[in-house]
């Protein structure tokens, strides 16, 4: 979360929300970093009537690229650990794992037991209390991140990560900002940053595992009208936010 003069930034867990990140900083001398993924209930009161600007990602894509992640990190996070059984599971069984982590009351008690009580302020940031609603529920993990961070979104101004620069520009132009050519060539060419490679995502599910993102994640899906696509021919580098 990143407050600056005439906007407030909600940063989604692996939605392209470093890149915004880093040009706040940067070319706002007033920004001001609140906390790493802390979602909308945690902003002070005082910044309330700001406008908010958040990043949202197709979900079958999200967790293709939190898998590809993870999977080659020396030291994976407590997520992914409790999702794969500590790297023995494979794609297709640790996204079913972690989209229906809600339903599984042990597996959810485990990762509870390997997250810390207060906020760390870096990776996922969540805390065991951070968990409390999804127990029981039927929501995938990307809706349930999506709905902490955002709330119902009504107040939200939304870009996509797959259009991510030409949104936030839209945005920015949109709050009066007069973009330099200096940020405007930050926003058009910089490179992205926390990449994770991986082949085209559809190649990644089969049909339970895909239809299972669909039905869990369709707040998500339907909202931002995403799609699964089939028709990725080539491999590319998908932004991994961590």
């Amino acid at each position: 979360m990143i407050v600056t003069s005439r906007f407030v930034f909600l940063h989604l867990h692996k939605s392209g929300g470093t890149f915004v990140n880093q040009f706040l900083l940067r070319f706002f001398p007033e920004a001001q970093l609140i906390g790493y993924h802390l979602p909308l209930a945690h902003l002070p009161s005082q910044y309330a009537r700001l406008p908010l600007f958040g990043l949202v990602r197709n979900p079958w894509d999200y967790y293709a690229s939190w898998y590809s992640f993870q999977a080659t990190q020396p030291v994976p996070n407590a997520l992914y650990g409790c999702a794969s059984d500590d790297g023995r599971l494979g794609f297709t069984e640790t996204v079913r794992n972690l989209v229906t982590l809600g339903e599984q009351p042990d597996r959810l008690a485990e990762l509870r037991s390997r997250l810390p009580d207060q906020f760390p302020g870096h990776g996922i940031n969540l805390t065991r209390n951070c968990l409390a609603p999804l127990a029981g529920s039927r929501s995938g993990f990307y809706a349930f991140m999506y709905r902490r961070m955002y709330g119902d979104g009504e107040n939200v101004t939304f870009g996509r990560m797959e259009s991510l620069r030409a949104d936030f520009a839209a945005f920015l132009t949109a709050r009066q900002v007069n973009l330099t050519a200096e940020m405007t060539d930050y926003i058009r060419f910089h490179d992205r940053t926390n990449t994770s490679v991986h082949g085209p995502y559809a190649e990644l599910y089969d049909d339970a595992s895909r239809d299972l993102v669909a039905t869990r994640d369709a707040v998500v899906i339907e909202r931002f009208g995403y799609r699964f696509d089939s028709q990725v021919a080539l491999p590319r580098q998908s932004d991994a936010h961590s």
